[in-house]
């Protein structure tokens, strides 16, 4: 089934209009619950209430307030307020060309693929062509609800696709995260990460391998509740202990490897000897034996 387009809008760069549709890439599946009266099972109703003056407050008496201060607002109408918005276009304005590599993947809010509309076919499909070949992501700006929106257009597939980001005053600086001093690690401790990134690797990103197991369960004990049946909790597996860094990397090493992986990863034999090796260069050079006393006859350097 073909998907319906959400909107549509014109690309605009240059003196190029490309006719455009715009059609929903992602949709949040996650659970959702609705709050209920204990009492009798009913779906309950918020209601606004104003502590200053005590009572419940209808919809139509509200204003929005913009708080300058602490606790101090200014109130502004719904007239005040549509004056102030930006002044609406139609178009989807490309304003740069940036090179693929310099953009942040942070900054991305959400995204919407692009199809083109009637008439554009060819200028869409020529312009997706050229930014594929010169490994080119578009900057531009979208007007919607009262304000300009930044956006980036790139190729995707055989098309394009929109993403709506974040200004940079709404992206928090990744200076501010504390990461502890530096610290240094050992050959066989760099060579065992390695490893156990590798024995963990696949040859390209699948999404569809992954499931949100939260949200089967939920429908799954729903359903049971509404068949009378009781819900079957699964026990809790205990937290592994671990000792240090190199122990959690050898013991994750331990783990079971899948038979695919382990028939393209070479003889077990080999293996254990590697591990070996790597334990053995992390553990320093072995103490020699001490040699047995000899009886006698022994003489004494002067």
């Amino acid at each position: 089934m073909a998907a319906r387009a959400t909107s549509s809008t014109t690309i605009s760069f240059g003196l190029v209009s490309i006719p455009v549709k715009v059609f929903t890439a992602t949709s949040e599946q996650g659970v959702h619950f609705h709050q209920l009266h204990a009492k009798c099972g009913g779906r309950i109703k918020q209601r606004l209430y104003c502590p200053t003056d005590d009572e419940f407050v209808e919809r139509t008496d509200l204003v929005k307030g913009y708080e300058v201060a602490k606790n101090q607002y200014v109130q502004f109408t719904e007239e005040e307020l549509h004056a102030l918005d930006a002044e609406r276009f139609s178009t989807l304005d490309l304003v740069e060309f940036v090179p693929e590599d310099t953009v942040d993947f942070v900054y991305i809010e959400r995204s919407h693929y692009l199809g083109p509309d009637k008439g554009g076919e060819k200028a869409f499909n020529l312009l997706s062509r050229a930014m594929r070949r010169m490994e080119r992501i578009a900057v531009g700006k979208q007007w919607a609800r009262g304000k300009v929106n930044l956006v980036l257009l790139r190729p995707y597939k055989k098309g394009l696709i929109l993403h709506h980001v974040y200004y940079a005053n709404e992206v928090r600086s990744y200076d501010d995260v504390e990461l502890g001093p530096d610290v240094r690690f050992s050959d066989a401790e760099d060579e065992l990460a390695g490893r156990l990134i590798e024995q963990l690797s696949q040859p390209a990103f699948a999404p569809e391998r992954f499931e949100d197991e939260y949200a089967g369960r939920v429908a799954k004990a729903a359903a049971e509740k509404a068949e009378g049946q009781q819900i079957t909790v699964a026990p809790e597996q205990p937290a592994a202990q671990i000792i240090d860094l190199f122990e959690a990397l050898k013991q994750s090493l331990r783990e079971p490897v899948p038979a695919k992986k382990a028939a393209a990863g070479g003889g077990s034999a080999e293996r254990e000897r590697e591990d070996a090796s790597s334990e053995a260069s992390l553990k320093g050079p072995r103490k020699a034996p001490a040699r047995p006393k000899k009886s006698g006859g022994q003489k004494k350097l002067g």
